[in-house]
């Protein structure tokens, strides 16, 4: 449970994009940003670890939202989050097929996708054990390699390793340690947002755990703290070692890693084939990203058509227990989503990407709204807190203040098209939300199914 996580968490997002971060907030404001975000993963976290260890379901934040909140409300976040991972499963496609071209340069981009998707199918389709097996071992190569990057990098700093240390002089270089003042925070604020997606994971999978009262309660309280310090520790060294206007840090796409802040700082410690050794790990993130992908849009798409939300032959499963109909449709989406980047400048592709973009946000505040309507209903109902496996902390507090800042990272990553009168990019932008309302309110006005009552809400433990 802990490395599914983390395996969600961790990706190019820290191994390639970290050096923008640094470039546009400097090491000070990239630091305050990762912690701030931190902050709300955390509180998120604490929400769904109180429901997925009381009520452990594959549906998980879905469930929830239609226990609690409305079932036109879950029907929207439902298709929103299986709508999202199979976008991801096409992106992380298209990226895995662009970092094969490292060492095959001119091999066809599509053998490689049509290679990984086989892959990515075979371990989802032999039992959830396969797919927790194999986000084991993606996720523990990389996290060996931030572990490796951390103590090389605090060797650099001390001057033991790699010559003469920088000392904190890249923290007052320039306009360092915060440049652009608060606009930079913010703006990497958003960027720090989307590097966290993939922490709910663990509600996800808590529908098939094992024992999901003590393991889900031990991945919430561990994968804060090694999520935050893989990210912060990253930042603090990126920080110490690369100046903040090093233009190699403007690089942010899987094409850049020979000038990744993982590879710079490697090659500085003297280790041969760094790029190499670095564009093994990207790719081993990104079929992590898109096995974690294809595992939870599959598992959502099953237990929507168990609650009558999808066809129910979506929630059929063979004698392993795995939802075959609903992989086999999620397998057959990621690759036409991934085909339409084939098709002529892959613009219909771009927008498929970006409506995705904010649903991974949308989910989060889905999260944080049904936590609050859950701890209500379950002290309407006459249920006493020593029930709860796990207690989320800073009750009621802790969700209305992850709600407050996810709504600030929603309406911000627009600002910049907003403030400069690109209209076509404020759109593209903000796309999802109109979206998401649709099918929220189309559901509510076809169906007339009314808002949870918290006296009658279903506490059950299934």
């Amino acid at each position: 449970m802990n490395m599914i996580a983390i395996g969600g968490a961790i990706g190019t997002g820290l191994f390639v994009a970290s050096g923008a971060t640094i470039h546009q907030a400097g090491p000070g404001g990239a630091l305050i940003a990762y912690g701030l975000i931190g902050l709300m993963v955390f509180l998120l976290m604490q929400s769904l670890g109180e429901m997925s260890a009381y009520i452990p379901v594959p549906g998980a934040f879905e469930t929830y939202a239609t226990r609690f909140v409305s079932p036109s409300f879950g029907f929207a976040l439902g298709w929103n989050y299986w709508f999202n991972w199979a976008i991801t499963v096409a992106a992380e496609l298209a990226a895995a097929a662009i970092v094969m071209q490292y060492w095959l340069p001119g091999s066809p981009a599509w053998v490689w996708s049509l290679l990984f998707i086989a892959l990515l199918f075979g371990l989802n389709v032999l039992s959830a054990r396969a797919y927790g097996e194999g986000e084991f071992w993606f996720a523990t190569i990389k996290v060996v390699a931030v572990i490796v990057f951390l103590v090389i990098g605090v060797l650099m700093i001390a001057g033991i390793l790699g010559g003469h240390s920088p000392g904190v002089s890249n923290w007052t270089r320039g306009q360092a340690p915060f440049v652009n003042g608060a606009g930079g925070v913010l703006s990497v604020f958003l960027i720090a947002g989307f590097s966290f997606q993939g922490t709910e994971l663990i509600g996800i999978a808590s529908g098939e755990s094992k024992n999901p009262e003590k393991t889900i309660p031990r991945a919430t309280r561990q994968i804060f703290w090694r999520i935050l310090i893989f990210y912060i520790g990253a930042i603090a060294v990126i920080g110490f070692l690369l100046p903040y206007t090093d233009p190699n840090l403007l690089a942010a796409d899987v094409t850049d890693v020979a000038v990744s802040p993982f590879t710079l700082v490697f090659k500085r410690a003297g280790i041969a084939a760094a790029a190499a050794i670095m564009n093994a790990v990207i790719l081993t993130s990104i079929l992590s990203a898109g096995n974690s992908g294809l595992y939870a849009s599959t598992r959502m798409l099953y237990a929507m058509a168990r609650e009558g939300k999808a066809p129910k032959i979506f929630s059929k499963v063979n004698r392993r227990g795995v939802p075959m109909w609903s992989l086999l449709a999620t397998t057959l989406v990621g690759a036409a989503c991934f085909a339409t980047s084939l098709v002529g400048e892959g613009k219909a592709y771009t927008w498929l990407v970006n409506l995705s973009s904010l649903c991974g946000f949308i989910a989060w505040l889905g999260i944080a709204v049904s936590h609050f309507q859950f701890r209500r209903a379950f002290r309407a109902q006459g249920h006493e807190l020593s029930e709860l496996p796990f207690r989320a902390r800073w009750f009621p507090l802790g969700p209305v203040v992850a709600f407050a800042m996810c709504i600030v990272v929603v309406l911000g990553q627009g600002w910049g098209a907003v403030s400069s009168g690109d209209i076509q990019g404020a759109v593209v932008a903000y796309v999802g939300i109109p979206v998401f309302l649709a099918i929220w309110l189309g559901h509510r006005l076809i169906t007339g199914k009314p808002r949870a009552d918290l006296l009658t809400a279903d506490l059950s433990r299934h």
